[in-house]
């Protein structure tokens, strides 16, 4: 059996290969900077035990997820996964390598993730050979649904929403500024809860406030990242990620201003990466 895991920092899907067929399961978003190895292990196992798993039977573990970007982060990932598959070839990569799998195949492009976080490299058509240093949503994550809910919650405290969204934002909020606050900062994953704020931003995304401030930050994103890489005028910009996916329209807008070429949106990696894998690459 293999398998094949795409992790954000929301959640993770977990494609189970077998000569029977395939089976996506879905497990909470693991990121080494926030999570311990024995969480990591225990939410792993307790999803899969639920489709009567036989651990034994994986002989093929490949993880890509959120900041993997050096050897002791991507270990801290390893180690539960081979304790949870004993007789497995695991390996553990970054996700803008599987975001220039899915998004480029074997030919140069510029890779895009814009989910609950952003990230983007330059892609050869086999390796990451350039990434813009992503900062996380404490300073950077342009773009991202953590980002853009920030934004969202900085207009509302600040009063800057117009009369109707800050009615409807606070129909949203039931608990208020004290809700927000308590989230924000005295909970686990703040990134994650400002990032479903995108729901919302999605519901009134035909006010033109909204549209603004989306297209603030999408703009804010390629020209702090993307527009560093060189041909970034010539090589097709791709994107995977759900805030990507279901607002390509203004990315679209934003690229073609610029003179770049948009390349494909997917909303999920983990089919492409399948593929990738099952082909024996």
């Amino acid at each position: 059996m293999i398998i094949v895991a795409d992790s954000g920092s929301t959640k993770t899907d977990w494609m189970l290969i077998t000569p029977d067929g395939a089976l996506l399961v879905h497990t909470m978003g693991f990121n080494p900077l926030y999570h311990s190895e024995e969480l990591i292990y225990e939410e792993s196992k307790k999803e899969l035990d639920e489709h009567q798993l036989d651990y034994n039977e994986v002989s093929e573990m490949y993880y890509y997820g959120t900041a993997v970007w050096d050897h002791e982060k991507a270990e801290k990932i390893a180690r539960p996964l081979r304790k949870l598959f004993p007789k497995a070839h695991v390996e553990v990569e970054h996700d803008l390598l599987s975001a220039g799998r899915a998004t480029c195949g074997r030919h140069p492009g510029i890779a895009c993730i814009i989910g609950t976080g952003s990230n983007t490299c330059l892609f050869d058509g086999k390796d990451v050979v350039d990434n813009v240093t992503n900062l996380g949503y404490f300073v950077g994550d342009e773009g991202s649904g953590a980002h853009l809910g920030k934004a969202l919650v900085r207009a509302y405290f600040y009063r800057e929403l117009p009369t109707e969204i800050h009615e409807a934002f606070e129909k949203s909020v039931p608990g208020g500024q004290g809700e927000i606050l308590d989230n924000v900062y005295s909970k686990p994953s703040p990134n994650v809860y400002l990032a479903s704020f995108t729901k919302f931003l999605g519901e009134h995304r035909n006010h033109f406030f909204i549209q603004k401030l989306i297209y603030q930050s999408f703009a804010e994103f390629i020209d702090r990242n993307v527009r560093k890489y060189p041909g970034h005028l010539e090589l097709p910009v791709h994107f995977i990620g759900s805030v990507a996916y279901y607002f390509q329209d203004i990315l679209k807008i934003i690229l073609e201003e610029r003179g770049m070429k948009p390349g494909v949106f997917i909303l999920k990696p983990i089919d492409t990466l399948v593929q990738f894998h099952s082909a024996g690459h």
